[in-house]
Formats: structure tokens, sequence, C-alpha cells
């Protein structure tokens, strides 16, 4: 009944022409349903659903774009619960600074109410301190996980995006942020009882759907950035950068067709709400901190990891720790033929000096194996290492070897796990 009225009334004043009549996105006869408890209900609002519903739809995204990077398994996560209660507080603090009358009163004359601050169910979240506190614990998720800050902002660019459109449905069952009255047929109702409603204007008034172009804009945005993605493969945070533009370029003319109070702020001796002149001044430093970026050579831009973190590196690096490397294991990797440690080898003073941690060589090994021909069981090689324990007098095995008397063979082999 509403819009035949209004449809009267702009064929009357000649702004309708006769027999069109507009249609219109009708104002909303749900914001939320109670769940009974013992002491009472709890309240579930619309508003919170469609932050929620967002959250989960943006996560979703990330964590595809995240994992095709090479990212560790789950730290998508493990970086979301800092990064999204994070959000939440700077977003809040951001609507109340940039609306401050409802809770501090007007010019802060302290008529205000206080208490309406930690109220985020009825609505008032600012984009731009949630994104400045959100990527602040996204940075304390990221250093924990190992992982660059500035490769899961590229990840998570379009996810935000999508989130935001999904989010700003909240919006429209609060009835709130719509711009000025349209004739359009796409105009939105306004219960005239709501207290959203503006002051001075007709019962009927359609308004400016601002939360519907601002979610068609970034929903369009989420295309264009996975497409230039896809293209130029950004890095180094630039493609957070590419969104912050186009969202701010979005935010100006949408945020400038609002009629809701807030804050306004003279410069340049243009006056105009807070959010157009923050987008502008976000949208001149995401183009030349884009630009810087391209400029930037050098590193391994593809790495999600952090420097020291990579698996590689962690897998060396405990390695290293249970056993270091010395200069005597370098030589033995490296193909050294006399290895760490032989049975016994000469001092500078020409006695045999003992290894306590000797390392069996192969042919030590197969020295100390019993001969199946004659029984015995000395090394050949052992043999060969032991020097005169005293002067010139040969020892037993090389009697027995040489044919000279000298020394008993026992025949009895060393142990071959004493040296190991």
């Amino acid at each position: 009944m509403q819009t035949l009225l209004t449809a009267a009334t702009l064929v009357q004043a000649g702004l309708l022409p006769a027999g069109m009549v507009p249609a219109s996105i009708p104002s909303p006869d749900w914001s939320g349903f109670d769940i009974p408890l013992p002491w009472g209900s709890l309240r579930i609002h619309a508003y919170a659903l469609c932050i929620l519903a967002g959250i989960v739809v943006g996560l979703w995204l990330t964590s595809v774009r995240w994992a095709k990077r090479g990212a560790p398994e789950g730290s998508v996560w493990d970086i979301a619960i800092w990064a999204i209660p994070f959000g939440i507080i700077g977003g809040r603090l951001y609507h109340v600074f940039s609306s401050p009358d409802a809770y501090f009163g007007p010019g802060f004359d302290g008529t205000g109410d206080l208490s309406l601050i930690p109220q985020i169910q009825r609505g008032g979240l600012g984009i731009w301190g949630a994104v400045v506190l959100g990527a602040f614990g996204a940075w304390i998720g990221c250093r924990r996980a190992g992982v660059k800050l500035t490769a899961f902002m590229d990840a998570a660019a379009p996810g935000l995006l999508l989130a935001q459109a999904i989010g700003r449905w909240g919006n429209y069952f609060n009835q709130e942020l719509f711009g000025g009255p349209t004739t359009q047929p796409w105009g939105l109702q306004v219960d005239a009882d709501n207290a959203n409603f503006p002051a001075g204007y007709p019962a009927d008034t359609l308004f400016h759907p601002t939360f519907l172009y601002e979610s068609l804009w970034n929903i369009a945005g989420v295309l264009i950035l996975l497409a230039l993605d896809r293209r130029f493969h950004f890095r180094r945070g630039r493609l957070f950068w590419l969104y912050a533009m186009y969202y701010t370029l979005g935010r100006v003319w949408i945020e400038a067709m609002r009629i809701d109070d807030a804050e306004q702020i003279s410069l340049f001796g243009i006056t105009t709400r807070l959010n157009v002149w923050t987008s502008i001044f976000v949208f001149i430093a995401a183009l030349a901190v884009f630009i810087v970026l391209g400029r930037r050579k050098g590193g391994n831009p593809d790495s999600v990891y952090l420097p020291g973190r990579e698996p590689a590196a962690v897998a060396a690096g405990k390695a290293d720790g249970d056993q270091p490397a010395s200069a005597e294991n370098e030589g033995l990797a490296a193909g050294s033929e006399t290895p760490r440690g032989s049975a016994s080898a000469p001092n500078v003073t020409g006695h045999p000096a003992r290894d306590t941690d000797a390392v069996v060589s192969d042919s030590e090994s197969r020295g100390n194996l019993p001969d199946n021909q004659n029984g015995s069981g000395l090394a050949s090689a052992q043999t060969e290492a032991v020097p005169a324990s005293t002067g010139g007098t040969p020892t037993a095995a090389e009697s027995r070897n040489t044919g000279k008397p000298g020394g008993t063979d026992t025949g009895t082999a060393p142990d071959a796990d004493s040296s190991r």
C-alpha cells in the first residue's frame, strides 16, 4: 500500500510516467530470533548472523588460496583465531570514533550512553578499524605459524572482500546506513517507526539501498581480484593493496550517498563525512605502496615462510642441534678416507692414542671377521695402523706375518663393538 501511495504521489508530481508502478525492496519483517534459556532468552540478531556468515565464507576462500600457496596445513585457522577478535574490536572502536554522538553526546557533552559501545548487535563496525587491528592480530598469528604476513594478506584479500559483501546485508536487517530518497525501482522501504528513519521525510519515502550497492561492488571486486591475481601472480602484499584501492574507490561514492549521522570533517574547503576522507587517503596510500612494492627486487616472494622457518631449514636446524657438526664430521661426510676415530692412532709422542668415541669403518669390520682358513681374527687394517710400542721390537702380529719369532699368537679377535 505504501508503494502504491508513493507511486500516485510521484505521478501527480510529474516525476513518474503514468502507468509505471515502481518496484521496491521491502523493509525486513524479521531481524532475528530468541533462544529460550532457564533464566530468560538469548536474542540472536540477523546482523550478527550476516557477519558470521561473511567470516565463514571469507575464511573458506582464504583457506583454499592459502593452501595453493604451499602454506602449512591448518595455519589459516591459527592466524584467524587472532585476526578475527582483533578485527571486531578494531571495527567497533572505529565506528565509535567516527560516530561519537550516540556514545558521548553531541560535542562530547556527556549526554550519550557509554553502555551502547559493546552492543555490536545493534550494528556499527567500521571497516578500516577492523582492517588495521585485524592485520595486527594476523601478524601475531603469522609469527607464531612461521609465515609471512604479506603472503597471508595476498591470500586473504579476495576473501576479505567477499566477507564484506555478505556482512553488508546485516545493515538491511537493521534498517540502517541507507542513502537519500530515490524514485528508482530498487528503492528501499524503511519502517517509519524505526529509530533510524530520518526525520522530515514522508512515511512512504523510498531510499537508496547503499548496503546493496556496496555488496554488489564487493562481489564484482572479488572476481576482478581473482582474475588479476591469476594473470599477474601478485606477491609481497600487492594484491592486498590492490584490494584497498578497489574498495575505497567504491566506498567514496557510496558513502557520499548516505544520510545517516556521521562525523563531518572539513579539508581543503570541503566538508564531508569522515569515511569519505578516510577512503580518499587510504586509496592514495595504497596506490603508493602498490607502486613501491612493484619496484622491489630480490628475496623469494613465492615462499610463504619466514626466513629460517621453511620446513627444510627447520629440519636441518633440529638435526644440527641434536648432533653439532665438527671439522671431523665434515671431513668424513666429504668423503675422507681416514675414518674419524680409528681404533688407534699415533700421537705426537709416537705412542698409540685411542679414540673413546671411534667409528668403525667398513674395512675395519671386515678385518675383524674370523679367517675361515687359519682361524685367526686379527684385523689387517689394525695391524697396519699400530706402530711399534718399544724401540724396534716387533709385535706378535708382525712375528706371525713375517715368520720371525717375537710374540705369541693368542688367536683372539678384537671386539668390534668396543670401537663404536
